[in-house]
């Protein structure tokens, strides 16, 4: 037997046994996947429904809420480069409230992602700050878990008001004219959070039926 067939039978028994080794890995990882990713996808389901429960309340509305959403593509009126969903609250089938998705690139630091929730009347049920850079212990009022003023949060100030009822002009910070407050040293922050709020419901009086009426999952 020559040196160079040893070598080859070598070379084929360990490019085997790599090959079933991947193949072991792979259905592994595969098993692993499947059995895991039940358990994931419920908690990130569990994560946007207890999100939603901060904005609107779950006596509100009585259908699956996240099984009820519309998808809506590029939005720069909502900052969504990327599109984003609407979801709709149903009591008794009638429209009951929609909970946006939206942002801002206007922050001081860099963009602010924001949900807020828009009842049937046009009136906002509530507004939450989910992702951003503001400066800590400045800007970062603007997100209820960071702000100091326990009892009223700077965040509630947007609640039970529409766009209609407090106008284009008033849907400002103060030091722009408009009707809401801003911590000292950090406008910039809450005039980002107000605009985009202004914009969200802006957006909500102009499509409202089309967005209660499109088919679930359908593009808007």
């Amino acid at each position: 037997m020559t040196t160079e067939y040893t070598a080859s039978r070598t070379s084929l028994r360990t490019a085997t046994v790599m090959v079933l080794f991947a193949l072991g890995f792979t259905a592994l990882m595969a098993s692993m996947y499947g059995l895991t990713r039940p358990v994931i996808e419920a908690s990130a389901q569990a994560a946007r429904m207890s999100l939603v429960g901060e904005v609107l309340p779950a006596s509100a509305y009585d259908n699956a809420l996240l099984d009820d959403a519309v998808r809506l593509g590029l939005t720069p009126e909502l900052g969504l480069p990327q599109g984003g969903l609407v979801y709709r609250a149903r009591r008794n089938g009638q429209p009951a409230a929609l909970v946006f998705e939206a942002g801002s690139n206007e922050g001081y630091a860099g963009r602010i992602d924001l949900v807020v929730a828009v009842l049937a009347d046009g009136k906002t049920s509530g507004v939450r700050v989910v992702q951003h850079k503001e400066t800590p212990g400045l800007g970062d009022y603007i997100d209820q878990r960071k702000d100091k003023n326990r009892s009223h949060p700077w965040i509630t100030t947007f609640n039970g008001l529409s766009y209609a009822e407090v106008g284009a002009k008033g849907w400002r910070v103060r030091k722009d004219g408009g009707q809401f407050d801003s911590h000292t040293g950090a406008t910039i922050s809450a005039r980002a959070v107000t605009n985009a709020v202004a914009r969200v419901l802006d957006f909500e009086a102009a499509h409202r039926q089309r967005l209660y009426a499109a088919p679930p999952g359908s593009p808007l």
